[in-house]
């Protein structure tokens, strides 16, 4: 398949900008795959879509601040750094801008006692080290709710709030996991009370999110690895979920991936690359709640290899024309 089979046309301002409130209310695209047909519904209307015995996987990863504002020393020029995830002790990888510019050893000053030290740079990302007496808090304090480029606005502090979920647990994400945005702890209360179970994974979002697909042949577009764990728990559910002939939904791409590297190479734990498109026979994952995706996006092809293209881009095209809202703070589909 080509990259530009994953085009679609979206008027910039159904890009949103804020998320609704409260999460539950946002719209919801249903598209049954068996019939092709959709229909539009409100979030919280996926409890209708789940049955008793269903299983549903979150993932629980939590956003750090990882946007750091500085100043480069002795020239005082304004620069950011995007910390992605450590390698070792305060060793991290980053994404800077007009990186060429910078000289080994030069600091980055983000306030007396808190600097980013320049080690070195790859094509795509720097190394840098990280000085501070306590890195977690100085995040805390000093480091921006990372708001993907698209949103073009400044992150607010309400953003500390919208951009995690209300599941969040374990940190180390550079992006939010979207899809699980809409939950609310009333609705996944609900949920379980229906007697679906609720399951998690953790998923660390990283640089594959951000990274464009470059080759028109995309077998040839290589993801970036990101870490991954599934607990005993979770692989017992599904496995009693699938015996009892039960669906397995995932809520989000990230739960996907996680989720098809067990399935495929039957790790639990570690790094996973896998790059989901067209055709593609999942072994895991029933039903998927998602975002609307960008254009030409792995994400997008991961979406179209759980339904088929032609429905999809159907179904974002109905999508534009019904004014719902895209993106990360953007409405939800559900595939059944």
């Amino acid at each position: 398949m080509k990259l530009s089979d994953f085009d679609y046309h979206l008027p910039k301002e159904l890009i949103a900008k804020y998320p609704a409130q409260p999460r539950d209310s946002c719209r919801l695209m249903v598209l049954n795959r068996k019939d092709k047909t959709t229909e539009h519904r409100i979030f919280r209307d996926v409890i209708d879509y789940l049955k008793p015995g269903d299983t549903l996987v979150l993932n629980n990863t939590k956003v750090i601040p990882a946007r750091l504002i500085g100043k480069k020393e002795k020239t005082n020029a304004n620069i950011e750094v995007f910390l992605l995830r450590p390698t070792e002790d305060n060793i991290w990888e980053a994404l800077i801008k007009n990186v060429r510019r910078l000289k080994k050893n030069q600091k980055i000053i983000i306030s007396d006692d808190f600097y980013v030290e320049f080690l070195s740079k790859d094509d795509e990302k720097a190394i840098v080290k990280i000085h501070s007496k306590d890195i977690k808090s100085d995040l805390e304090k000093y480091g921006h709710v990372p708001l993907p480029p698209y949103i073009e606005r400044e992150d607010e502090e309400k953003d500390k709030d919208y951009y995690q979920t209300v599941f969040a647990e374990k940190e180390g994400s550079v992006a939010s996991p979207t899809a699980g945005l809409h939950f609310t702890k009333e609705l996944l209360e609900k949920i379980k009370e229906k007697g679906v179970n609720i399951a998690y994974i953790t998923l660390h979002v990283g640089l594959g999110t951000f990274k464009p697909v470059k080759t028109e042949d995309i077998t040839k577009h290589k993801m970036h690895e990101e870490y991954f764990t599934i607990p005993k728990e979770t692989l017992e559910m599904i496995k009693k979920t699938k015996e009892n002939k039960k669906s397995v939904v995932a809520v989000g791409t990230t739960a996907v991936r996680a989720l098809e590297t067990y399935g495929k190479f039957g790790k639990t734990e570690g790094f996973t690359d896998i790059f989901i498109y067209p055709p593609y026979e999942f072994k895991i994952v029933d039903k998927l709640t998602t975002n609307f995706h960008l254009p030409k996006s792995t994400l997008l092809m991961l979406v179209s290899a759980f339904a088929d293209i032609d429905f999809i881009l159907r179904a974002y095209n109905e999508a534009v024309k019904e004014r719902y809202r895209f993106f990360s703070y953007g409405d939800a589909m559900l595939i059944v």
